[in-house]
């Protein structure tokens, strides 16, 4: 009996909750440094350029407004951004806008992150092949 008692608090212990590590929550990027720039997601595919800019443009100057759109149907991918002319005016934006509707959808702002430059390929030791025109001597009679 006390075998099968040893034998069931082992099996217990080996399926316990604290047996295991949870996992680590993902962490949030960085949130981005104040700039006149605002990232708009959660725009909805019939939201158009001139509907972001009006919209936005009840709390201040708005420089520049643009919906990223699919190049194939021309839609709303949802999400776009916004440039203002001063910090204080992103801000106002930000306030005025973050988690309201827009074209029926709530939309969020938020500062825009700079875009990282891109990465450049490694240059291979071998030549790339040229797919030019033939040379005059390949296949001449």
């Amino acid at each position: 009996m006390a075998a099968a008692a040893t034998a069931r608090s082992g099996f217990r212990r080996m399926f316990s909750i604290s047996a295991f590590s949870p996992p680590k929550p993902p962490t949030p990027p960085p949130k981005a440094d104040p700039s006149p720039n605002l990232f708009i997601s959660g725009l909805s595919k019939r939201t158009t350029t001139d509907g972001l800019k009006e919209a936005f443009a009840k709390f201040g100057e708005v420089i520049h407004a643009r919906v990223v759109t699919d190049r194939v149907t021309g839609f709303s991918k949802g999400f776009g951004f916004v440039r203002y002319a001063t910090v204080e005016d992103a801000a106002k934006g930000i306030e005025g806008m973050d988690g309201k509707f827009l074209d029926g959808w709530v939309i969020f702002a938020e500062y825009a992150r700079p875009r990282t430059p891109p990465q450049q390929p490694e240059m291979n030791s071998q030549p790339q092949q040229s797919w030019g025109p033939p040379s005059s001597s390949w296949g001449a009679q």
